[in-house]
């Protein structure tokens, strides 16, 4: 299974050891790589400069290593970058969403790698730019634009920004008739603000020293961010806070939970200094979240052991649970992932055996009807509107070969309106590829989906190469929506593969919970299942197969690296969770009791301990062969740190038993999202497809009849 010789002989960095151990539950475990854990990391993501040299120079040589070693695809890089480039409208704009006398939306400039934000008379005419991002980027080495909020009045703009890639994002508000930023600054936020109904402040959840979101604050313009007031405090270290507001400006949601249990609280927002009213007290278990429905508020929520929930509704002056009444009733199998009302209308995306759909209900008749596609494969987005008296609303649309649209849908009629198409400058030909969905036998007889996209020239034999991609945690949904990078592999013979396995919702929530805390290694076997049925089929072989996932997909996929790697012919790991058991066991990191019900709580249980180490990648590295393995971080990242991957890979060096090389690429100047920048990002994708053609031998295959790159 050897592929070195695709790579330089250079000698790899060499880790330093320096042994700690720790005893849980009467079991001592020791760890050669700690050290690289900055004991001063709260300060390093706001302040990188300040992390301790002998781990910058560690991370310093693993980039020049990588650098090295990745050097003979330069060429190739720029070429991939050029292309994926090159299907980007540069110039893009979005279809602006109506909301009173104005029409909102983002545009980029040629060669612009930050959003703008215009607005136009609601009917059109000029356009005015409020926000110019590349402009407040200036100067920076990282720069990411969170969110924008008008207020009620349309006078002023709470814009958001983060340049650390630490995710402490700081507030402004600029005056939309002078399009000047007033003196007011709010640091320490998650990201965004709420306007109350008078547009005289905002609410804004700020993140502590952990970087956890606890308290909820109130500002009102023109006042120093030291007499904001604390409106409501979250003293459970597992529950994150966020606040929202309704479209009709009338309420404040204040939204607390963790991934299995919810919360909500209300104020109205205009009487910014009520005190918040708690809807319905947090039962272990119990989610719920509110949207307005004029006297009404529609809740969904999976109360009565609904696990694929269901919506109800309660009077906004006595939003109470004892008040709630079942409007929409759950349909096994079929999960209803999110809600919104209108006047008359109210509307669900539902997702059921992993395909989307969107249902619309007349409020007073109870009709409903569906707005679904016949494609194999698909991914259906509900934008919906943001005035509340309307009969339209706004919805995307893709599959793995047809570029995204967007509609505009007249619930009443049933008219859709194509508002645009996403344009590919340098051109795509749907007719020129396939998409199929594949079902995955799993060890247990469950079926998991797999979406693949390949060209129809393809060779359906076993010789051509696969990017398996995989994430599996959290209820999250992978699409199967258009992405145009993966065209500069599919074009060059690769067929790209999403496999949909369990701690995913895509069918259904007991999908997601049988992929959880003590059934968490389904996720790993469905996807070697997905590989094995790839090869099986034809489509590709176990060698030429290179796993792709990041954040909990980088778990998944160091997971089976141990598990199985003869399964595949290479590793990328982004931002990966390798090292879960050290880091759930942390409870100063910024997740780790957030993160509690969705992997167990090893502090407290033995039995929860000893099934995250028998996974955990870090902890089950072993003296064994592996596939040449690329690891990427951010060393800001709050999420998932620098330093998991940085130990990963420092033990994998030192037990594996095969010449395949470990590189490590870690961005000095950025957090968890990577590279800021629509064009940035792109050459960190380059990286990674560049490695994937390295290692299954394709860097110089040619692309769709063109001569070799």
């Amino acid at each position: 299974m050897t592929k070195a010789s695709v790579f330089p002989h250079l000698p790899a960095p060499v880790t330093e050891k320096k042994t700690v151990s720790d005893t849980r539950h009467g079991i001592t475990r020791t760890d050669d790589y700690a050290w690289l854990r900055a004991p001063n990391w709260q300060e390093v993501f706001k302040d990188p400069s300040v992390l301790a040299p002998e781990i910058r120079k560690h991370l310093e040589a693993e980039n020049a290593y990588q650098t090295a070693l990745m050097e003979d695809t330069n060429k190739l890089r720029e070429v991939l970058f050029a292309e994926m480039k090159g299907r980007i409208k540069e110039d893009d704009s979005s279809v602006p969403y109506k909301d009173g006398p104005y029409a909102y939306g983002t545009s980029y400039k040629k060669g612009g790698e930050q959003p703008r934000f215009f607005r136009t008379p609601r009917e059109g005419g000029e356009e005015t730019i409020l926000l110019d991002g590349d402009l407040e980027a200036q100067g920076k080495a990282y720069f990411r634009l969170s969110s924008t909020d008008h207020s009620p009045d349309h006078k002023r703009l709470i814009w958001g920004f983060d340049d650390k890639g630490s995710e402490f994002f700081s507030l402004k508000v600029r005056d939309l008739d002078t399009l000047a930023d007033l003196d007011d600054f709010v640091t320490d936020t998650s990201g965004g603000g709420v306007w109350d109904a008078a547009g005289e402040g905002f609410f804004y959840t700020r993140v502590d020293d952990n970087h956890r979101p606890s308290k909820l604050y109130y500002h009102r313009i023109g006042t120093p961010q030291q007499d904001d007031v604390l409106v409501h405090e979250e003293p459970d270290p597992g529950f994150f806070m966020s606040v929202s507001g309704s479209s009709l400006d009338d309420f404040i949601f204040i939204a607390i939970g963790d991934h299995e249990t919810s919360e909500e609280w209300i104020i109205p927002a205009n009487d910014p200094a009520a005190r918040p009213r708690l809807v319905a007290r947090r039962e272990t278990g119990v989610e719920y979240s509110l949207s307005e429905g004029g006297d009404v508020f529609f809740i969904l929520t999976n109360i009565d052991g609904a696990k694929d929930f269901k919506i109800m509704s309660a009077p906004v002056n006595a939003p109470e649970r004892e008040n709630w009444s079942e409007v929409v009733p759950e349909k096994p199998g079929t999960i209803i992932l999110s809600h919104s009302a209108y006047r008359d209308f109210l509307v669900w995306l539902e997702r059921s055996q992993g395909l989307p759909r969107i249902m619309v209900r007349h409020r007073e008749t109870g009709e409903e009807h569906a707005i679904a596609f016949e494609e194999e494969a698909y991914s259906l987005g509900l934008i919906g509107s943001a005035e509340y008296d309307t009969e339209v609303i706004r919805f995307s649309y893709s599959s793995m070969t047809t570029p995204a649209q967007e509609f505009d849908y007249n619930m009443r009629t049933r008219e859709r309106r194509l508002l645009k198409t996403q344009e590919v400058p340098s051109g795509h030909n749907p007719d020129n590829y396939v998409t199929r969905r594949l079902l995955a036998p799993a060890p247990d007889g469950e079926l998991v989906p797999v979406s693949i996209l390949y060209r129809c020239d393809t060779p359906l034999d076993g010789s051509a190469p696969c990017l398996l991609y995989g994430y599996g945690s959290y209820g999250l949904t992978i699409p199967a929506s258009f992405n145009t990078n993966c065209l500069s592999l599919v074009d060059r013979g690769f067929v790209y593969a999403i496999a949909h396995i369990r701690g995913g919702k895509d069918k259904g929530f007991a999908w997601y919970e049988n992929g959880k805390r003590d059934k968490k290694k389904n996720t790993f076997t469905d996807f070697i299942a997905a590989a094995g049925h790839l090869a099986a089929g034809k489509f590709t072989s176990h060698d030429r197969i290179v796993a792709h996932g990041g954040s909990a997909g980088g778990l998944l996929v160091g997971a089976v690296a141990n598990m199985a790697p003869q399964a595949f012919g290479g590793i990328i790991a982004e931002v990966p969770f390798v090292d879960v058991l050290n880091t759930i066991l942390d409870e100063t990191l910024p997740l780790t009791p957030l993160e509690w019900p969705e992997w167990g709580n090893p502090i407290t249980s033995e039995a929860d301990y000893c099934y995250i180490a028998s996974y955990c990648p870090y902890s089950n590295v072993d003296a064994q062969a592996y596939p040449p393995i690329l690891a990427a971080a951010g060393l800001t990242d709050p999420r998932v740190t620098y330093w998991e991957p940085a130990k990963w890979v420092a033990k994998l060096r030192e037990l594996k038993t095969d010449d395949n090389p470990v590189l490590f690429r870690i961005n000095m100047d950025a957090g968890h999202a990577g590279a800021s920048g629509r064009f940035s990002r792109l050459e960190e994708v380059a990286h990674n497809y560049a490695f994937a053609l390295k290692v299954t031998g394709k860097t110089a295959a040619k692309v769709a009849g063109q001569t070799a790159a």
